[in-house]
């Protein structure tokens, strides 16, 4: 796919770290699966990527989790 940041190059499978944080919680989840640009660096992942990650910072913020780094296991 064509990057939609920098709209000059073709994204190349890869991996990201992903930082989410809401109210005073943070995860951090390393090593991500990813479509990542090789010009600017921009990282996207799929619909399934997204929804799991998601789903764990929801768990974190149920069960009073402040800070999480964790690296990435597929579901």
């Amino acid at each position: 796919m064509k990057c939609v940041v920098g709209k000059q190059a073709e994204t190349r499978a890869g991996t990201t770290t992903v930082t989410l944080e809401r109210g005073g919680l943070t995860l951090v989840v390393k090593n991500v699966p990813a479509q990542v640009c090789p010009n600017c660096g921009e990282a996207f992942t799929d619909e399934k990527t997204t929804k799991g990650l998601l789903a764990t910072a929801e768990q974190m913020a149920v069960t009073g989790t402040l800070v999480d780094v964790r690296q990435y296991v597929s579901a």
